[in-house]
């Protein structure tokens, strides 16, 4: 082989290379990044073991899980959802609006009169047996002696809300009744959102039970937006009984396509039963976990859909499983104070979200896998 001939190959091997690189450099390039709402793997752990945060793809929003242990002992209540709503009502500056079925916590309390001294407007909302119960008032009484107007309702149902407003750009909400039990005894959830359209809503409806008494039947629907859009989210959200939330809830579930899990700690609406057993039969799988009280009487539709050969639980938590969630297909959740009961639907105060959002729902599928394996075959 002579010189030129050589330096032929050698040149073309470079040019090879080169090519080769540029070809490597290119598909880096054009490789997809992950999405800014992809669910976040490797998450905080909570700090305590008390409450499970999830990271907030979304921006708007921060959900909690409480990870209750058993036997439980004084020793582990730290970090636990009542330090989270503290902190989110330390930031009030001008009011801080809660309706709650029950309160007990220190912390929260305490947040409530601080805000008060720094010149926000307090107002609280209960049930009204709750307020008048000796055992259940004394947080109460002590807001009320403070000087904040605390308005008890509903005495032939229950109010059964668990929402704060802060500033009206704000609302708390979930399963969590705001006590010692419920924090780290119970399987709960909560909600922080950043919206001023939810506050809006949440606004609306604590005036009517607030201001002019309405509560349960009582309260007509209207000024709230039920279907809104945050951050690309579709959000819906209702409140009962005017909203008529059972039929809600029953459209989201006929959608399904592929897998409904669900938390309930009380489900004795037939109607809610059906829809699960019809798209049972469709080829979707359901799955559920039933809080173990009541859940074998006659008004439970845990029997019914254990005799259909459906995967229902009892649930392993030796308290309570405090949840009312749905999970749709991976993608929707339904979850707040609505227990999928015919009194939530036609007496109570409640109140509901559906959220179409992946993260969110694989947040909450991932609670589903934790306590769907501590339960009860």
């Amino acid at each position: 082989m002579n010189f030129a001939t050589k330096m032929l190959l050698i040149s073309l091997v470079v040019l090879l290379a080169i090519c080769l690189v540029g070809a490597v450099i290119t598909i880096i390039v054009l490789l997809p990044s992950a999405p800014a709402n992809a669910p976040v793997s490797n998450l905080p752990p909570a700090s305590s073991g008390n409450v499970t945060p999830i990271a907030n793809p979304s921006v708007w929003y921060q959900i909690y899980f409480t990870t209750p242990k058993f036997p439980d002992r004084e020793a582990d209540h730290r970090g636990g959802l009542d330090e989270k709503l503290t902190a989110f009502i330390n930031t009030a500056q001008t009011s801080v609006d809660m309706a709650i079925y029950q309160l007990d916590l220190p912390n929260v309390t305490q947040a409530l009169l601080d805000a008060k001294k720094r010149g926000a407007t307090v107002r609280v909302v209960t049930d009204i047996d709750i307020l008048e119960d000796k055992k259940e008032n004394p947080s109460f009484l002590q807001l009320q002696k403070a000087g904040i107007k605390v308005v008890g309702g509903n005495p032939n149902a229950i109010m059964h809300d668990k929402f704060v407003v802060v500033d009206g750009k704000a609302v708390w909400s979930g399963s969590w009744n705001f006590t010692t039990n419920d924090t780290y005894r119970y399987n709960n959830n909560g909600i922080l959102m950043q919206s001023s359209e939810l506050a809006r809503n949440y606004t609306v409806t604590f005036e009517k039970m607030f201001n002019h008494g309405l509560f349960g039947r009582g309260r007509k629907p209207g000024g709230t937006t039920a279907l809104l859009t945050l951050g690309g989210v579709t959000v819906e959200n209702y409140f009962a009984p005017e909203d008529k939330v059972a039929e809600k809830i029953i459209a989201r579930l006929k959608q399904a396509a592929r897998t409904i899990d669900f938390m309930a700690f009380s489900f004795t609406d037939d109607a809610i039963g059906d829809v699960l057993l019809a798209r049972a039969k469709g080829g979707v799988q359901v799955r559920g976990v039933f809080e173990t009280t009541g859940s074998e009487t006659q008004y439970s539709e845990y029997p019914r859909l254990k005799r259909a050969n459906l995967d229902v639980r009892q649930d392993g938590n030796g308290y309570l499983m405090h949840h009312k969630v749905f999970i749709v297909d991976g993608k929707t959740v339904v979850l707040g104070s609505f227990n999928f009961s015919q009194n939530a639907e036609t007496e109570n105060d409640e109140n509901l979200l559906i959220i179409d959002d992946i993260p969110l729902a694989a947040a909450f599928t991932e609670e589903f896998a934790r306590v769907y394996g501590q339960a009860k075959k």
